[in-house]
């Protein structure tokens, strides 16, 4: 029992006294001689029946409907049957909607038997009359606890579903909060993505770039530098005949042509589309500049093939130029001559060429070229003596002819060249001679081929 339930029963007993002292029993007197504090029980068990009402809504209602028919077989108290209507509607209020159904369709029953039995008892219509304490102690207070529960029950289903509009609305709140950290993380993702494919653009233009400059050094710069070195001489040197005069411009006539056929090869060849799919067992051909084509093996089509003709096995024409231009060349060849990729055999190619013009640049008049083909490689060995006190200036070695020192861009593209391959490149004084060493694999070739 609750602190409330107990109030609530000592509330009715203290009523119930007050109206036995007053002397409210019996309401009717079928046996005169019975002692009055017979009602005291009846009323103790009903007010007993009030403390139940919560904790057991059916045993209170059958103390309570017991105490109510004993009181009245007893002749009836007014505390009594006032105290059972609260039982009543305890009842109905907590106990379970069957019993509040059972118990209206009970009081309303004996209501019209009540009357029924007035009416034929008395012989009279007035007779009616004997149902309405029926009515007032056992209808009225069995509605007014329907009713009461009723309201309860709605009351209790409008807070649920309040509670559950507000456990709907805050899971749509945690969805779309949960929408929205997706949204940002897509967007993250997207801009990741984009400074991803930025980076990749100018990681691009970036080799793009270094290609370039590699191919422009190549083509101009070696001939420029004989171009160059015939006109200061000319220049330089008094005495000259008409036929030494002839020979320095036969050289700065054909280094002339040759570098404008090759810049008009490679700016004609980037003007070209950039890809060329062949057919099913083919490369994908990448046209590079300067006579590149990297990663197919064989000769190109269309106009790219004007653009591949230096080649390793021209090497014999490379070295016939420079010795036009005053420099004595002696080539070693070793082992089988073959085919080679051509982005190999372009790398193998330019450089030899850089490494012949610094040693006619830098160099004392001589050089010597040891080029050597194994089955799986290339290796390409110039040599060339420095002149007395020279000493390198910068990446490329100075000295030799004066005004004629590089910055060093020629060592740079020249070992870009062989890491692209995955080869090995080496630059450097060896004793009195400075010595270019490159080994080039012809197998598996790195990124970016011979561009």
């Amino acid at each position: 029992m609750g602190r409330v339930d107990l109030l609530l029963a000592a509330g009715s007993l203290a009523g119930g006294l007050v109206l036995y002292g007053i002397g409210t029993q019996p309401q009717v007197t079928p046996h005169p001689g019975l002692p009055p504090r017979l009602f005291l029980l009846t009323l103790a068990a009903v007010c007993v029946a009030v403390g139940l009402r919560r904790v057991a809504p059916r045993s209170s209602l059958a103390l309570g409907s017991t105490a109510v028919l004993g009181d009245v077989l007893l002749g009836g108290s007014l505390g009594t049957l006032l105290v059972y209507t609260q039982v009543l509607y305890d009842a109905c209020v907590y106990g379970p909607p069957r019993l509040w159904r059972w118990l209206l369709r009970v009081t309303v029953g004996l209501s019209v038997l009540g009357a029924l039995a007035g009416v034929v008892g008395f012989g009279h219509w007035r007779g009616i009359a004997v149902g309405i304490p029926v009515v007032l102690v056992g209808v009225l207070p069995v509605l007014t606890g329907v009713s009461v529960r009723q309201h309860r029950d709605q009351s209790a289903a409008e807070r649920d579903r309040v509670t559950a509009e507000r456990d709907r609305a805050a899971a749509e709140r945690d969805r779309a909060a949960a929408e929205r950290d997706r949204a940002a993380i897509e967007r993250d993702r997207a801009e990741q993505a984009a400074r991803l494919a930025e980076l990749d653009r100018r990681q691009a233009v970036g080799a793009e770039r270094a290609r370039m400059a590699r191919e422009l050094h190549d083509v101009v710069a070696n001939h420029l530098s004989a171009v160059a070195i015939h006109a200061t001489a000319v220049l330089s040197v008094p005495g000259l005949d008409r036929g030494q005069v002839e020979q320095a411009l036969r050289v700065i006539r054909e280094n002339s042509v040759q570098g404008l056929a090759e810049m008009r090869q490679m700016i004609g060849l980037l003007r070209e589309p950039a890809t060329d799919v062949g057919a099913v067992g083919t490369d994908v051909r990448v046209p590079g500049a300067a006579g590149t084509d990297v990663g197919a093996v064989g000769e190109p089509d269309g106009p790219a093939a004007g653009a591949t003709r230096v080649r390793l096995a021209e090497v014999d024409r490379l070295v016939d130029r420079m010795r036009a231009t005053g420099l004595a060349v002696r080539v070693r060849a070793r082992g089988a001559a073959g085919p080679l990729p051509v982005n190999v055999d372009l790398a193998a190619y330019r450089i030899v060429q850089e490494s012949l013009t610094n040693a006619l640049k830098h160099g004392s008049g001589e050089a010597v070229l040891t080029v050597e083909q194994r089955p799986d490689r290339v290796v390409v060995l110039v040599e060339n003596p420095v002149p007395e006190g020279a000493a390198p200036t910068g990446a490329d070695p100075a000295g030799g002819r004066a005004g004629l020192t590089g910055p060093g861009a020629g060592l740079i593209g020249m070992r870009e060249r062989a890491v692209l391959l995955g080869g090995r490149f080496e630059a450097g004084r060896a004793g009195d001679r400075w010595r270019v060493r490159a080994d080039l694999p012809t197998g598996a070739t790195g990124p970016g081929g011979g561009s």
